[in-house]
């Protein structure tokens, strides 16, 4: 479907042997266009996601919106698993699943919220879904108590909260990450209770769905990351509004000593700690309006105060045309350049490391499903195979099957975070109203 090169990438690991093959073989990709284009950069898009890219230059296709209609899953549909994997239902009829948390006993918590649109009505979709425009703002439990992928337990375990994403247990404390601020709850005998203590105010809602606020302890449980994404696409209300925006903030456990861990990053809402590496990485949606190939989602790891390039700049050093003549070039030229593109307009949010018996080594990434595009990208979940703490490989489909017909821009569903259990994977579909269990396919039951 896109032009790729990853077939050069995978000549040069045989013939490198070496992570430092994968850099110079994009290098001389992109100095073979400079010579083909009489020593300029080409911008001629080449491979829509990778190790390393050439964007292609904006607005090369014109800003296009298609938005997907969601229709629900009947009862014997599903998602598709890759060969030797199968999906069962861990629980459907719920209200907008966004993130889950697997707790150290095994329980499953999930947060329920979604975008809300003051002044819209309930809006039924058909027959097999409902939606509504005001989010129900709860925390559940689940219990898979015999193991087989199918929850037979569910409570709500907090309510009244103000659009809660991001979860976290740490000793007797159950923290939770509203829109607005981070709170903790005490936890007891499984589950959180009390009343909350509030830690910090955040900032508050964003720009197209940028209201996601996650959470993840530092490897050594002693900091809590927080990401909170951008109040705008590209600082058009003015960069004072974006004050501890467009970052992944870093608080100590109790709330205190916050400071800006990294910087630039539009919107970070997928995070987990690299299991060799024991590095944070984060997924990431980037800019809009620039056409169909930019800017690339990605995966990256976060290097402590660093800067990567939002509004400014874009994959490293590529500037945003919409800040020409006002560019501040000592922060386009500190921009970094992120590890692994995913894809434009993919909306990228979840993010989890393998964490279950057969389950190949790598980054397993929830890709909701574009917008500001002319055809689909995304929907689905994808797969970026690791080798030492770094990609090594194309990325691969891991779970299809969520778009219905393109051609009148229907979906089942949805995909958003993804999270693993000792035994198997969870996908939440908060479009369809339904989590996915994805398992391999000679699993047995206990």
């Amino acid at each position: 479907m896109y032009k790729r090169y990853f077939y050069q990438k995978v000549w040069c690991v045989v013939l490198a042997g070496s992570l430092l093959g994968l850099a110079s073989c994009g290098h001389t990709r992109r100095e073979q266009n400079k010579r083909a284009n009489g020593g300029v950069d080409s911008l001629v898009h080449e491979i829509e996601y990778g190790l390393q890219i050439v964007p292609q230059s904006p607005l090369a296709t014109p800003s296009q919106n298609k938005f997907a209609k969601v229709l629900g899953w009947k009862s014997t549909q599903s998602p598709t698993a890759a060969k030797g994997f199968k999906v069962v239902r861990f629980a459907d009829s719920l209200n907008s699943p966004r993130n889950i948390y697997v707790a150290p006993n095994g329980d499953v918590f999930v947060a329920q919220s979604r975008t809300e649109k003051k002044g819209e009505k309930e809006e039924k979709v058909d027959a097999r879904n409902t939606f509504r425009s005001e989010s129900i703002n709860n925390i559940l439990r689940f219990s898979d108590e015999n193991g087989d992928g199918i929850a037979e337990k569910k409570e709500v375990v907090i309510e009244d909260l103000e659009q809660p994403y991001g979860m976290l247990i740490h000793k007797d404390w159950f923290y939770v990450a509203n829109t607005n601020a981070l709170l903790r709850y005490r936890y007891r005998d499984g589950k959180p209770s009390g009343e909350a203590e509030k830690l910090i105010d955040l900032p508050a809602g964003g720009y197209n769905n940028h209201w996601t606020r996650n959470i993840m302890l530092n490897a050594d449980s002693t900091k809590i990351f927080v990401s909170v994404g951008s109040g705008s696409n590209v600082g058009e209300n003015g960069m004072e509004h974006e004050r501890r925006r467009a970052n992944i903030l870093e608080v100590s456990l109790d709330g205190t000593e916050e400071r800006v861990f990294a910087s630039g990053i539009r919107n970070p809402v997928g995070m987990a700690i690299e299991p060799n590496t024991l590095s944070l990485w984060t997924a990431v949606n980037e800019r809009d309006e620039l056409g169909d190939e930019l800017v690339p989602d990605y995966i990256t790891s976060v290097k402590e105060n660093g800067f990567y390039g939002w509004p400014y700049a874009y994959w490293g050093h590529f500037p945003d045309p919409r800040w020409k003549n006002r560019l501040p070039q000592t922060l386009v030229e500190q921009s970094i350049t992120p590890d692994y593109a995913v894809g434009a307009h993919t909306a990228s949010l979840g993010l989890a490391f393998n964490g279950a018996p057969g389950f190949p080594e790598g980054a397993y990434v929830g890709q909701h499903g574009s917008w500001n595009r002319s055809t689909f990208s995304g929907y689905k979940v994808v797969f970026v195979p690791f080798e030492k703490g770094r990609p090594v490989g194309e990325p691969q489909d891991f779970l299809t099957g969520f778009i219905a017909d393109e051609r009148v821009s229907t979906v089942y569903g949805r995909p958003v975070a993804v999270a693993f259990t000792k035994t198997y994977m969870l996908v939440t579909d908060d479009a369809a109203n339904v989590i996915w269990t994805v398992k391999v396919e000679d699993y047995k039951e206990r």
